[in-house]
């Protein structure tokens, strides 16, 4: 059984709870991703951020991106896959909640991100356009 551990990508960064949104945007530049796991002073897990939200949720609503902070974008509890789960449940979970990434939790600590890209890879040819049609006919969160 292939594992959520094996096929994510490790080391993470987090967007922490008080930084700007332009800080995350920055980092976002810098590290070339769309998308940043929100973590609070605790190193938990508190949300995701995507650079969508910034623009929709901050942006286009007026909001000054350098006054809001990362943790005023963290809605609910975060979506996430066990590190030793497998590539089945993590699957399963990104196209349930109609997320392209999923954070990859060990306890309660962060360990990596598996991507939509990252589940494709891992699949067999026969399997990816199931995998892309399920996460594109979900609600979109991420």
């Amino acid at each position: 059984m292939t594992t959520a551990r094996e096929i994510m990508t490790g080391g993470a960064e987090c967007a922490r709870e008080g930084e700007t949104l332009v800080d995350v945007a920055r980092k976002m530049r810098d590290l070339d991703v769309g998308a940043l796991p929100i973590c609070g002073d605790d190193d938990r897990l508190k949300g995701m951020v995507t650079d969508r939200d910034i623009t929709v949720k901050v942006v286009a609503e007026g909001r000054d991106p350098g006054s809001v902070t990362a943790g005023e974008l963290a809605e609910g509890k975060p979506v996430t896959i066990g590190a030793d789960d497998s590539v089945e449940e993590t699957l399963r979970t990104m196209s349930e909640h109609g997320v392209r990434r999923l954070p990859v939790i060990d306890g309660h600590r962060l360990v990596g991100i598996v991507s939509q890209a990252d589940v494709a890879r891992s699949l067999p040819d026969d399997k990816i356009g199931d995998l892309v049609e399920a996460i594109s006919k979900a609600p979109s969160n991420s």
